[in-house]
């Protein structure tokens, strides 16, 4: 899985970033920055609805007494859903970037997403470390699968920001 996705880089962005520059005009870098933020929320909020409706399946419980309170402090789905952030850069390299931000999950979730969209979550049952289970993410692919089907309409929409500020320029 990437890690984060980015479109940056094409020819028509760097162009016009450097017309930006020398128009000098910080309300419209920044008018443009939001307008391609904006254009990659639909894409954060599609990733962060899978994350939160993505079926976890395991074996179940064994015999036993077993069980006690979540180790964490924040509902695991919702936790996982705010780490999926949106960066925008307007300087040499612009562009827009939807990604997983580490820093706002559990510190022992570092890695949770990434094996949730690989189909498996393999984790200790409830922090001891002695006793494992595995969880099955089905359909697998959650970050995949949606950034698969909302790329086309994040560059559509950048596309569309960039010609309108092409015709500003001009």
């Amino acid at each position: 899985m990437a890690g984060s996705v980015q479109i940056l880089g094409t020819g028509q962005l760097i162009e016009l970033s450097r017309r930006l520059r020398m128009a000098g005009g910080p309300r419209l870098r920044q008018n443009t920055a939001r307008r391609i933020r904006r254009a990659a929320e639909p894409l954060q909020k599609d990733l962060q609805r899978a994350i939160r409706t993505q079926p976890l399946v395991s074996e179940g419980r064994k015999a036993g007494g077993r069980g006690g309170p979540s180790p964490t402090s924040r509902p695991f789905r919702a936790m996982l859903a705010g780490g999926v952030r949106i960066s925008v850069r307007s300087g040499a390299t612009p562009g827009a970037r939807v990604w997983m931000d580490k820093t706002r999950l559990e510190p022992d979730a570092g890695n949770v997403p990434f094996q949730i969209n690989d189909g498996r979550l393999r984790h200790p049952v409830f922090g001891n470390r002695k006793r494992w289970a595995s969880q099955w993410a089905r359909p697998s692919g959650w970050w995949s699968r949606t950034v698969q089907d909302g790329i086309p309409r994040m560059r559509a929409e950048v596309e569309r920001v960039l010609g309108d500020v092409r015709r500003d320029l001009q």
